[in-house]
């Protein structure tokens, strides 16, 4: 085993240029030689060692790799959230889009968003922009994809009750106002997720998670 300064010092060359988030302590370092014949894996890596905030099957493989492998696994429903006021939650609505291997992310309204919260798995999600709602709503017809909103409105349906179709769009509105109105209007059905404490709602990154999770569980539970 390494000594921890040299360990420590072949961890930072590893990381150099790497976004802040993908510096952790988890990973692994050079891998012994002689190295797999594999033209999934990064040199660079192999050297280096990884220490990505990537799963352990990922580990030295390039990026563009991975992303391919994603890309013939993803399943086939979509998630949308409103950025209307930079809302910090959508970062996170990303990783979980990751998490949960959806086919893509989509930013509708303002193009910049915080990236903080996604912890790098951008680099591995499709993000699509849309300047506005209406252009998002016409994306998913020429998809055949129903739109559903996830919001706990007057009105709304049970997510966890209602017949969630494969292929579809999650659209969530932004930390505070929700959906909004022109928002509620595009959809086929609002869902709710049922709560049982004091608080009016749960924020998009949260909501995102769970209905995601719900999909899976109907579809995906493998």
């Amino acid at each position: 085993m390494l000594p921890a300064k040299i360990r420590r010092m072949t961890e930072r060359v590893a990381t150099m240029g790497e976004p802040a988030a993908e510096r952790r302590d988890h990973g692994v370092g050079p891998h012994p030689i002689p190295w797999p014949d594999d033209p999934r894996l990064d040199p660079e890596l192999l050297k280096h060692g990884d220490f990505r905030n990537v799963v352990d099957s990922y580990r030295y493989w390039h990026h563009d790799a991975i992303v391919a492998d994603l890309d013939a696994r993803r399943h086939p429903f979509c998630v949308a959230v409103e950025n209307w006021q930079h809302d910090l939650n959508i970062g996170s609505v990303v990783r979980n889009a990751n998490a949960f291997l959806a086919s893509s992310v989509h930013i509708i309204g303002t193009r910049k968003w915080n990236r903080r919260g996604a912890m790098v798995t951008e680099r591995y999600q499709h993000v699509v922009h849309h300047p506005r709602l209406e252009d998002f709503a016409d994306w998913a017809h020429e998809r055949d994809l129903p739109l559903l909103g996830v919001d706990n409105l007057p009105g709304s349906v049970a997510i966890d009750s209602y017949p969630l179709p494969r292929r579809c769009a999650l659209l969530f509105g932004q930390e505070g106002p929700g959906l909004s109105e022109s928002a509620r209007e595009l959809c086929e059905a609002v869902l709710a997720i049922r709560q049982f404490g004091s608080t009016r709602s749960i924020n998009a990154s949260a909501a995102s998670a769970v209905a995601m999770h719900e999909w899976i569980r109907r579809h995906s539970p493998r």
